[in-house]
């Protein structure tokens, strides 16, 4: 079931009455809802955590990803892959940073 349909009907659910036959799959539903959020919850606490590690070595000089996380793993999470810091850079945190294109190799990544 994709994630958007199970919102769309936990919320539905949320707001009517159940009635008692179905009540035994709607908590279900509810259970799978809440346990996604949870994993959602402690991925962004991993990426928080980790925040100021990235931060700390993205300077006004271009690097690339694995220098970026050459020079900070140490400080990082444990588990906290290339792949990892990358995904925060784009996506995460990409108001403070500023992604430099490079056509013939990899993006490097300066300070906004």
């Amino acid at each position: 079931m994709k994630k958007s349909t199970l919102i769309a009907l936990t919320n539905y659910f949320e707001s009517i009455d159940v009635p008692s036959t179905i009540a035994d799959a709607v908590n279900e539903l509810m259970t799978e809802r809440a346990k996604g959020e949870a994993k959602a919850d402690a991925n962004r606490a991993v990426y928080a955590s980790a925040h100021d590690a990235v931060m700390a070595v993205i300077s006004d000089t271009p690097q690339t990803v694995a220098e970026i996380y050459e020079a900070c793993k140490d400080e990082l999470p444990g588990g906290f892959s290339k792949n990892k810091v990358q995904y925060g850079l784009l996506n995460m945190w990409s108001d403070e940073v500023r992604v430099i294109v490079n056509v013939k190799g990899a993006n490097q990544y300066v300070v906004a």
